[in-house]
């Protein structure tokens, strides 16, 4: 099966055309390396996509026919990222909710920022 078809069947990506433009732009290596979209793809082979801050490493157990629904795809791929990583995305995704704000100014924020900015 080709990777970019794999990548959507196992729902690492929602669409199969995102999956072909991450092969695309190398944020997709199958046994560490970089590779098109139309590589092969068997059991057994590593494969890692790139997601911000780190690289998520999973094991291929099972190939599927067509894309398969959520409860399935543990038993397609294994998940093999480090703890080390694994910890750097929470981390990364406690500080990314933490700067998160609050959403539009109402009325009165926006009066006092311009009240701030006249003078």
């Amino acid at each position: 099966m080709r990777l970019d078809k794999f990548l959507w069947c196992v729902r690492l990506f929602p669409t199969r055309s995102e999956a072909t433009e991450a092969c695309r732009n190398g944020k997709v290596r199958l046994n560490d390396r970089e590779v098109k979209a139309a590589t092969e793809i068997g059991i057994g082979s590593a494969c890692s996509v790139r997601r911000m801050p780190i690289w998520r490493t999973y094991e291929v157990i099972g190939i599927p026919t067509a894309r398969v629904g959520a409860k399935l795809v543990p038993g397609l791929i294994r998940e093999t990222t480090s703890l080390d990583d694994l910890e750097k995305l929470e981390q990364a995704n406690r500080t990314r909710a933490e700067n998160f704000g609050e959403g539009r100014p109402t009325k009165r924020d926006r009066r006092e920022l311009d009240r701030f900015s006249e003078g």
